[in-house]
Order: C-alpha cells, then structure tokens, then sequence
C-alpha cells in the first residue's frame, strides 16, 4: 500500500532525528518526564553549523562590561592543560586541599540513547564497569595528571565532591548509587543506594547527580534524574530529611548540581529543566527571624543550569544548550539579591559545560564539558580599584 505524502514526511523526519541521535551521543535525561525535547535541542545546538548566532558574543572580553566594579572575574588560561589528557566524557571536578583539581570522567563509555531503559535501568550492566582510571588528579599549575584510580570500579561516572578532609563523595547514575571514600583508600566507607537498581523510596536512589557536604557533617545528595529531589543525611548516613517535602511550594526539575553557602544557611541547587537557581534553608542551624523561603535566581538569559559552585558568599555556575538564542556561558551570582551579575566564557566559547569547581583560596576555577571532553582552567582576577 503506497504511503501518504504526510506519512512519507512524518518517516523522513523519525530517519533524521535518528541520525542525529546517533552521530551525536549525549547525556540524556529521563524519558517519561517530558525532558527528552530539551535534549533533543540539546544535541541539535552542539552542531556548530546548526548553533551560529549573529549576535552572540564572540570573545571573553565581550562578557566584561563594566567588570572592574564586580567581584573577581574568572580569565581563562591558555594552554591549560599543556597536553591532551585522552578524556573521555568529563561530568565532574573538585579541588582537594593541596588546591589540586580532581576529574571524573567516564573513559571509552558514553551515555546515549541506549544506556537505559524507560524505567531507568541501566541496559550496559553486562559490560561491567570501566577498565581504566576514572578519576584524574591534575596538576594546578600545567594540567598533567599526578594521580589515578577508580579502574573497575564504576559504570555511568556523574558527580565528584571533595570535603575539607579529603573524603570523595562520588555518584554514579548507572549504579544508582553514591559513595563515600576515605583519602587514599579504594573501598567506600558508605555506600547510599542498591547498586544497579533504581528506585524512589528512601532506601533507593535513581540516577543520583550531585553531593554537598557541610562542615558540620550533614550530607546533601541529589537524587537527581528520576526522583528530582534532595535527601540531607547526617555524617553517619542516617536520613534526616527529603528536599522539598510535601508542604513546601518549591518544586524541583533535574536538580543537576548543589553547593553549599554555610554562612547564610542556603543550600543552592542548579535546578537544571526549571533554568533556574534554587538556594532553599540547608537547616545547619537556626535563623531565628530570618527569611526561609528559597532564593531563586532565574533571568531569561540563564538557560538550563547544568553546575553551581560556591565561594564566599557568590555563586558561580554554568549553563548549557538550551536553543539557538542563549549563550553557552559561565555565571557569577548574588544568590541574596537574587541576581546574576557577571557573564564569562573562554574565548572560544563553551560547548556543553558539565561541572565547575573552585579552589579554597578562591583564586581558580575550572570547568569540564561533555562533549568536547575538556577541561577549562580559569583564574579568578581581581576587581579592579
């Protein structure tokens, strides 16, 4: 039976959509949430003849109007790392106390379309977990790699934090699970989760993104993909609470990264699908009289918010591919004014930004794609007097 000039036009766009999908793998979101056409705009951004823009900035120095009256303004290094690092998808970077960055990536693996089913499970499980090192320490100062481990050991890398005491805080999306491990040491001292199976009550997680850590031991772990929640622990791994609960207004969609700003009590969540971000009360302690309904920092320019990392009393984040008309960029944020105030990018723009971290000493930051797999150093220049 011969087929419809719309039936026709309806298989050549399912062919094409297809060999996009193929040609360019990528990080996808859960299917049955509506997500899916955010990353199919996603992909279709990352082809360069598809993502040209006329009125895009072409430079850093574009970022930088009026810069000398703001805060420290992150300037990219050049040649930094000095040699090919052979990565393969970067998702996260911490800095440990010796101010060395510390990368996760996920080697010869890669998620695509074909990594999971709609329910979540992880379809590559028969590969057992990557051979080679997934975690790279880096020198700070030229980028090589001074340390490695994490061989045999993961499945789907995603999240990587590094408390004031060195212990690593990893999750891992195809896993399901999150982990603690001690400085130096191969064996979790916690594990959160049913390794390989999903789930959405308080003794599973599904495809979990990010941790925060308090000083005070309290953590925070993004359960993030499937679930869009938080759940706060206390050092010893006991649960405590479920972010948001079901009285509070706050909604969360994809909740892709967290970082904790400890002096004013916030919790800040880069609320990926919601382009926003989300700074609700972390409850580290009482602020009597205080304000507790969440900060929200969102403007029409953010896009989908993949990282937020914290350093002072300022938020520093990265957005992603969202469409045609918004930069792929770097934020500075007030995050008690509610306000995004610096925009910053290296000189050849980002990609497809995954994660950002700074150092203690607030003097660098460094910022890792998905896509081309990279990772970006920048200093954070002083404002000028």
């Amino acid at each position: 039976m011969a087929l419809r000039t719309g039936q026709l036009f309806s298989l050549f766009l399912l062919v094409h959509l297809e060999g996009i999908l193929q040609a360019l793998p990528l990080e996808f979101a859960p299917y049955d949430d509506g997500i899916v056409n955010n990353e199919v705009d996603q992909l279709l951004s990352l082809n360069q003849a598809a993502r040209q823009e006329d009125d895009a900035p072409t430079s850093t120095s574009e970022y930088r109007s009026n810069a000398g009256d703001k805060p420290g303004v992150p300037k990219e290094v050049k040649n930094w790392p000095a040699e090919d690092l052979n990565l393969g998808q970067v998702t996260a970077v911490a800095v440990n106390s010796a101010q060395q960055p510390v990368i996760f990536h996920r080697a010869e693996r890669s998620w695509d379309r074909f990594t999971f089913n709609f329910t979540h499970y992880y379809l590559q499980a028969h590969l057992g977990p990557i051979k080679d090192p997934t975690i790279l320490t880096l020198d700070p100062h030229n980028g090589n790699v001074v340390a490695k481990w994490g061989a045999d050991m993961f499945y789907m890398p995603h999240g990587l934090t590094i408390d004031r005491h060195d212990n690593l805080w990893i999750t891992d999306v195809g896993m399901h699970q999150a982990f603690k491990f001690k400085p130096g040491e191969q064996q979790p001292t916690i594990i959160f989760g049913e390794l390989l199976v999903p789930g959405s009550d308080t003794k599973h997680l599904c495809k979990p993104t990010s941790i925060a850590v308090a000083t005070t031991g309290e953590v925070f772990i993004a359960d993030g993909y499937c679930n869009s929640r938080i759940l706060k622990y206390n050092a010893a791994g006991g649960l405590l609470k479920i972010i948001p609960n079901p009285a509070d207004v706050m909604s969360l969609q994809v909740p892709h990264s967290l970082a904790l700003i400890e002096s004013i009590d916030r919790l800040c969540i880069a609320d990926r699908e919601n382009m926003r971000v989300v700074c609700p009360r972390a409850g580290l302690y009482s602020l009597k009289g205080k304000k507790n309904n969440p900060l929200t920092i969102q403007q029409p320019d953010m896009g989908r918010l993949f990282a937020v990392a914290a350093k002072g009393k300022l938020i520093y984040a990265v957005n992603g591919p969202t469409n045609q008309l918004l930069s792929v960029q770097g934020l500075t944020i007030d995050p008690e004014n509610e306000s995004v105030i610096d925009h910053w990018a290296p000189e050849e723009g980002f990609n497809n930004p995954h994660d950002i971290a700074v150092n203690l000493n607030g003097s660098a930051l460094y910022v890792v794609e998905i896509g081309p797999n990279k990772v970006w150093k920048f200093e954070i220049v002083p404002p000028k007097k």
